[in-house]
C-alpha cells in the first residue's frame, strides 16, 4: 500500500530533477560549440562560413538525439554567423520536448513551436582586444 503512493511520487520528483538536468546539458553544449565558433571565426578567410557552421554542427553531436535533450537531428539546428571586423556573434537554435508536467511550465514561460520548446544560445564576443596595436600581418613580419 505505501509503496503505491510512494513510487509515483519518487518518480514524480526524479522527472522534476532530470529535466533540468538535460536542459542544463543541452545548453552547455550549445554554448560551448558557440564559443569554438567564435574563436574559428576570427582565423577563417573570407568565405569559410560553410566550415564553421560544419565545425558547429559536428561539436552538437554531443548532444542526444532524445526528446528531453533535443528533438529534429542535424537539420533541426540553426546556426547564425556573423562577423564585423573583430566582433564575432554566434547563435545556435534547436528544440526540445520536454516531460509532460514540465512542458507546459516550459512553453509558458519560453518560446515554442510545432516542433518543441525553442532552446537558444548566443555569443557575441570582441575576438581583438582594443589595447592590441598593429595588424596580424606587422605581428607575423615581427616574429618571422
Amino acid at each position: 500500500m505505501e509503496a503505491a503512493a510512494l513510487l509515483p511520487t519518487l518518480m514524480l520528483l526524479l522527472g522534476l530533477l532530470l529535466q533540468p538536468a538535460c536542459l542544463l546539458y543541452t545548453r552547455a553544449v550549445m554554448h560551448g560549440a558557440a564559443a569554438e565558433a567564435a574563436r574559428v571565426m576570427v582565423t577563417l578567410d573570407g568565405g569559410k562560413e560553410e566550415d564553421c557552421r560544419e565545425f558547429v554542427l559536428r561539436r552538437l553531436e554531443a548532444v542526444p538525439e532524445v526528446p528531453l535533450f533535443h528533438v529534429g537531428g542535424r537539420t533541426d539546428w540553426q546556426v547564425s554567423l556573423e562577423q564585423s571586423g573583430t566582433k564575432v556573434s554566434v547563435a545556435i537554435t534547436g528544440h526540445v520536448r520536454p516531460l509532460p508536467l514540465l512542458g507546459v511550465t516550459a512553453r509558458a514561460l519560453g518560446r515554442s513551436d510545432a516542433t518543441g520548446v525553442v532552446v537558444e544560445v548566443s555569443v557575441s564576443e570582441e575576438m581583438r582586444p582594443a589595447w592590441f596595436g598593429g595588424s596580424y600581418e606587422s605581428w607575423v613580419q615581427m616574429w618571422g
